[in-house]
């Protein structure tokens, strides 16, 4: 795919690993006809702490078990992977569904200790995708630009190994779930593997520490094996994560029943109602699952109702409307109010459509006062959005309905008591705001051939951190995105804000930075971004101003600018446990959040250093394969200015 209007320059487009192949139609799984909207919406259990086990802190036994799970009362049961807490007080009574995870509700600074364990298979739902990578498939191995080497991302005599991370939530190092921390169900570990508390685990285990210093916001827990994190979630391996405020309770929220989390994805399952999974073969699934089942309704009452939508999907935006029947309003679309993203509580803004890339979070309030008993609203995805946004026409199977709210319910109260969110006192963001001088990075899209590897900087993720960020300081990343697709990016441990957008001469930057490449990469002939911007900076999309995120969506052929405060790992002790609190110099990566671009390598380590500028040896759960130790001058490391 050549660039707008430039004959014989590079600058692709970016599937996902494995959708290169010639695929006829009828070579891929479809899923078969399903009828729509006769399933009600589940709603994950949460599970119940022990506060016992580490004083100061509540305490969670969680399996990763394999287990069975009916999408849809037309399909059959299905197997899958899923998260099972242990409940103290009936240790024989697990809490699960067989696929995705119980929730964890958490209090603002109480923290929490988990004993993840896993009890998977040791051969893969996914087992063909896993020997292909194995293999060396070219499509499916990463294979980053020269100099550098392909590597297996994982080991040959391992087929499953899984690590947690708590996507978004302030951790340490050590307790943040990064995939060089993977460990098998039969004890085989990956070489960061980290556990705290060591004499309390068996090998097939590890226990964290979450600080929970959030605000009040939904995080989400998921797998990250190395190499296999696409595949893992797909089967089942994801879970909600609360940080309540009791504070909330005087905003006039709705709460309890009227409270309800969304988790969107996408699959697509074979007639006897398995798991097909088809990303090697094409962008995105052919069916939305909502909580883990296919097309369901939720029964509601004609009163104000708080979304906490999750795009859980591998790869998949959706751009989200409430449809309505054209008898009942003005018009087609029932309007709703945001009022918190990633991190948190925002000002409430009233939309009438939203665009939700793969991790981010909504939270929304929307209103069925209005609406006569008996009326259908259908939460819809259009118009049919292709996977990746704004993709390219016939990629991946559009999906255009996803779920319907049944206003068939009576009001259980006299009155709906909550406040309009017209006058709903949230907490106020406040703009970020950098130094005149504030310390700018630059991380390159960088994809050398067509349907293959994706990079940042031209670098593989194993090479070691060449990022070191002095703690305590502010800095400005720039994500720049010579691509035609919008990428998810993701950066662990911290919260920033969006601080605009600049459009790109993509394809002369992508011609400019092949040469610099393959001319030795030299620091003084890096082509320099100014020279490339096309149009003035662009402001945040109005649902990302002044909100808190730790996920937002580097728009193609465009420069993404980030700011992120006062950068500092959490240093504290958790529960008196020795070892929990974060070590300087403190290594954690950013990664793309299509999943399989993640696995295919769009990934890197970055690492802070504290005021004597120690960089430690660079690695990110490393250990000694020979490389460089101090992780600097290699080539093709980040640039900064």
């Amino acid at each position: 795919m050549l660039p707008r209007g430039v004959t014989g320059a590079q600058a692709y487009a970016s599937p996902a690993h494995g959708t290169g192949s010639a695929h006829d139609d009828a070579s891929v799984p479809h899923t078969p006809p399903l009828e729509k909207f006769v399933d009600p919406l589940p709603r994950p259990m949460t599970a119940v702490p022990d506060p016992s086990v580490y004083p100061g802190a509540d305490y969670y036994e969680i399996t990763m078990r394999q287990g069975s799970w009916r999408f849809h009362r037309d399909l059959g049961p299905a197997t899958t992977w899923g998260y099972w807490a242990t409940n103290p007080s009936d240790p024989h009574n697990e809490i699960g569904m067989g696929s995705l995870g119980p929730t964890l509700s958490v209090a603002p600074d109480h923290p929490t200790v988990v004993k993840w364990r896993n009890e998977l298979p040791t051969n893969h739902l996914f087992q063909d995708v896993i020997q292909r990578i194995k293999n060396g498939d070219p499509e499916l191995t990463p294979t980053p630009p020269p100099p550098y080497k392909p590597e297996l991302p994982f080991p040959r005599d391992v087929n499953v190994w899984n690590v947690v991370h708590q996507h978004g939530g302030f951790t340490a190092p050590q307790s943040d779930g990064m995939p060089l921390q993977s460990f098998s169900p039969d004890g085989i570990h990956a070489e960061g593997y980290a556990t705290l508390d060591p004499s309390r685990v068996e090998r097939n285990e590890a226990i964290y520490g979450y600080t929970n210093h959030d605000r009040s916001c939904m995080l989400w827990y998921h797998d990250h094996g190395m190499g296999m994190t696409s595949l893992n979630v797909y089967a089942g391996l994801a879970g909600l994560y609360l940080i309540r405020d009791p504070a909330d309770e005087r905003l006039g929220l709705p709460r309890g029943e009227f409270e309800v989390p969304l988790i969107l994805q996408d699959r697509t399952f074979n007639p006897d109602g398995s798991l097909a999974y088809t990303m090697t073969m094409r962008e995105g699934e052919d069916t939305p699952v909502v909580n883990g089942k296919a097309y369901p309704f939720l029964a509601v009452e004609p009163r104000r109702y708080r979304l906490r939508i999750l795009n859980a999907s591998n790869e998949r935006f959706w751009r989200l409307r409430f449809d309505v029947p054209r008898h009942v309003l003005p018009q087609p679309t029932l309007p709703f109010w945001l009022i918190g993203t990633d991190g948190g509580f925002r000002a409430p803004l009233q939309m009438l459509s939203f665009l939700i890339s793969p991790a981010e979070r909504y939270d929304l309030i929307v209103d069925f006062s209005r609406m006569p008993m008996g009326t259908k609203v259908k939460l819809t995805n259009y118009p049919g959005t292709p996977v990746h946004y704004p993709g390219v026409p016939g990629q991946g199977p559009h999906i255009s309905e996803i779920m319907e709210f049944h206003v068939t319910k009576l009001l259980s109260e006299d009155a709906d008591t909550t406040t309009s969110p017209k006058k709903l006192a949230l907490p106020t963001v406040a703009n970020f705001t950098s130094k005149p001088h504030a310390r700018r990075r630059e991380w390159v899209v960088y994809q050398h051939k067509l349907f293959r590897t994706m990079t940042f900087n031209a670098m593989p993720f194993m090479e070691p951190s060449q990022d070191f960020v002095k703690a305590g300081s502010t800095e400005i990343w720039e994500y720049i995105n010579p691509n035609h697709d919008a990428h998810p990016m993701h950066v662990h441990l911290v919260n920033f804000q969006v601080l605009n957008r600049q459009p790109i001469d993509a394809a002369a930057y992508q011609a400019d930075y092949e040469k610099w490449i393959h001319g030795g990469r030299k620091p003084e002939d890096r082509p320099v971004l100014k020279n490339y911007l096309t149009g003035p900076p662009i402001p945040p999309d109005p649902d990302e101003a002044r909100s808190y995120k730790d996920t937002f969506k580097s728009y193609p052929e465009t420069v993404t600018r980030i700011v992120i405060p006062e950068i500092h790992p959490p240093t504290g002790t958790i529960a008196s446990i020795p070892g929990s609190g974060a070590e300087l110099p403190a290594t954690y990566i950013h990664h793309c959040h299509i999943l399989e671009h993640e696995d295919d390598d769009l990934m890197r380590p970055w690492t802070i250093v504290g005021d004597d500028g120690d960089h430690g040896d660079g690695n990110h759960g490393r250990d000694d394969h020979g490389r460089d130790e101090h992780g600097g001058g290699g080539p093709g490391g980040g640039h900064s200015h």
